[in-house]
């Protein structure tokens, strides 16, 4: 009886779990001891609260087709909406909203809207549609994937979720505290991603060489990525001040310790660490295949093998990494590419050589981590195949 209950109820199964969500826990509660959270005043938009509110009635609307691309339709909206939360919940407003090319929100009855509004004297001055409400969606898009990873992956499902849990809380409360407290963004981001590495990995592959070894390769690969790229920035002149957002990064810049130039290269660490983690995962798992199938294998004959495995990933790993980068940029290239440019122009602005390096210095890391994850490998399992061979002989 004892040992169906044991067997029943395996706490050692489930430990490794409760000790991450425990430390993320943690995380987030002491997140304020490394830099305590003090948001910046938005100087454009004082007195203006955003609520949810539905649209009850579309009262009336003068819409036309945009006269130069038909795409979109331009002209106004009146409505009656009322508010499903805040401090005005289930109070009625008449709203007009303005449809145009930059600000194109039409609304229908039914709908949920982001108003905007400008409060004054504790009551609600004017009104306008910031945007559609759309967090429901994200959550029932999160529901299906978080689903859809128990269903296929079981128990190991669930371990993923708590290791993409754990990597969410580690950014947010680990990583951006730090910058914003003055570490170096790429100190930060290397501590988050060694971190990720190692929980992520052990949590769902266990203690054994074959995590080790993935582990290795992951933060070499990274490593790599971040060093490339920091290299090549340099010598092409390029650090955080060439980024769109670095107007509005020095604003923050001022009341923090945060160290803009070098942000890029932190992203670019980041950007490939799931790629990379996926090749040394990979590699590293088909190596142990490969002794526990043949355990007479050689090292050269293992050495072969694993990096056949790693050559077939390769093509298609720095492929997912450069088109998510481009997909990620599709709006900069269009108007880069659409525009009459010289060559010599086009092809030095800084905005495509800083895509260029970060998904070519992330390529290199993937490549790189191919061999570095094999041949440590090998030495990992060298006295595992010695003896092998001792038995055989």
């Amino acid at each position: 009886m004892n040992e169906q209950l044991e067997n029943k109820f395996d706490y050692k199964k489930y430990l490794p779990i409760l000790v991450v969500l425990i430390i993320s826990q943690l995380m987030i509660m002491s997140s304020n001891m490394i830099f305590e959270n003090s948001y910046l005043p938005d100087k454009l938009n004082r007195n203006v609260q955003y609520y949810k509110a539905e649209v009850i009635e579309l009262v009336s609307e003068t819409l036309e087709p945009d006269p130069y691309t038909g795409e979109f339709l331009l002209g106004r909206q009146q409505l009656l909406i009322r508010f499903v939360e805040g401090p005005f919940k289930g109070e009625q407003y008449d709203l007009t909203n303005y449809l145009s090319r930059l600000y194109n929100i039409r609304a229908y009855e039914g709908s949920n809207l982001v108003v905007a509004c400008y409060i004054k004297d504790d009551a609600v001055g004017e009104l306008s549609v910031y945007t559609y409400y759309r967090w429901g969606y994200v959550v029932l898009l999160a529901i299906i994937f978080f689903g859809l990873i128990i269903l296929v992956g079981k128990f190991k499902g669930v371990k993923s979720i708590v290791s993409l849990i754990f990597t969410g809380v580690s950014v947010v409360y680990l990583m951006l505290p730090l910058m914003f407290r003055g570490v170096e963004p790429v100190v930060a981001s290397l501590i988050v991603a060694s971190l990720s590495t190692i929980v992520t990995l052990s949590l769902v592959s266990g203690r054994s060489k074959k995590t080790v070894n993935a582990i290795v390769g992951t933060i070499c690969g990274v490593l790599i990525a971040a060093l490339i790229a920091y290299i090549f920035g340099k010598l092409a002149s390029l650090n955080g001040g060439t980024m769109e957002e670095t107007e509005a990064l020095l604003y923050l810049s001022e009341t923090s310790g945060l160290k803009v130039k070098g942000l890029l290269f932190a992203g670019i660490l980041i950007a490939s660490l799931g790629a990379v983690m996926d090749v040394a995962m990979s590699i590293s798992s088909a190596m142990q295949e490969f002794i526990t199938v043949n355990p007479n294998i050689s090292s050269k004959e293992l050495i072969k093998s694993g990096m056949n495995v790693g050559t077939d990933m390769i093509g298609t790993m720095t492929n997912t990494l450069i088109l998510a980068l481009a997909g990620g940029s599709l709006n900069n290239f269009v108007l880069i590419f659409a525009a009459d440019m010289d060559t010599v122009q086009m092809l030095n602005l800084q905005t495509l050589a800083v895509e260029f390096i970060q998904g070519l210095a992330g390529s290199i890391g993937i490549v790189l981590t191919v061999p570095i994850t094999v041949f440590f490998g090998c030495y990992l399992y060298k006295n595992d195949i010695d003896k092998n061979n001792i038995y055989k002989n």
